[in-house]
């Protein structure tokens, strides 16, 4: 993984929950974990990932992924074993 992919994942851990995370630094990460990542009807978005399907919705207009999407994907990530 690289360093960018690193420290956004770190940053998804990091307490308390930063509202500052690029969400195309997020979907870059999960392409470097192997999801494959599609757009779905408006902003949601489809991410394919450890043989489960989970549904985001993309940030607008501001590019920061809110608070409530990061808790989801870090609880996501830590029952599937994945840490910074």
């Amino acid at each position: 993984m690289k360093r960018k992919h690193q420290k956004t994942l770190e940053q998804i851990y990091k307490q308390p929950i930063s509202g500052n995370i690029l969400w195309t630094d997020i979907e870059s990460l999960f392409k470097a974990l192997g999801a494959e990542v599609s757009k779905r009807a408006g902003s949601r978005v489809a991410v394919v990932l450890f043989g489960e399907v989970r549904v985001f919705h993309r940030p607008h207009p501001s590019p920061n992924t809110d608070k409530g999407a990061i808790a989801s994907i870090r609880k996501w990530f830590k029952d599937k074993k994945v840490k910074p």
